[in-house]
């Protein structure tokens, strides 16, 4: 089994402006998935959302989540996290992590920007603690 750590898969994880695929189940049992930005900070994979979205009500249901980040060129690979999500209100976490994931998606002269209008009352810092990873690389070698 992988770990956050693995070199190979931090640099997976980190490596431009790859979005990932969030899994999750709605209130009904059904799978659902969605794209996020992300980043890695230590050991664990943060993101943001609406506390009032789809992905923010099930969170709070069930925290149980997972992340799939994926190469889409030759010759392939992903990492998927599987764990568990904290979530957090706190208005100077909220700033500093979304201004941190605006930076690595919009670049750091938009950071500041995406920062305040995604770190507003409202949306939720989710840090997914991982339990399980998976990772496979040169998939098509």
């Amino acid at each position: 089994m992988a770990s956050i750590t693995d070199p190979e898969v931090r640099a997976l994880l980190q490596e431009g402006t790859r979005t990932g695929t969030l899994a999750y189940t709605a209130s009904d049992g059904r799978p659902l998935a969605a794209p996020v930005w992300f980043i890695v900070e230590g050991d664990v994979i943060v993101f943001n959302t609406g506390k009032h979205t789809a992905k923010g009500r099930a969170i709070a249901r069930d925290p149980r989540l997972a992340l799939v980040v994926d190469i889409e060129t030759p010759p392939y690979g992903f990492v998927q996290v599987q764990g568990v999500a904290e979530v957090s209100e706190d208005p100077g976490e909220l700033l500093r992590t979304a201004t941190a994931i605006g930076g690595r998606y919009m670049g750091e002269d938009r950071a500041e920007e995406y920062g305040h209008r995604n770190g507003a009352p409202g949306e939720l810092v989710v840090r997914l603690r991982p339990t399980k990873v998976v990772a496979g690389f040169d998939m098509a070698e």
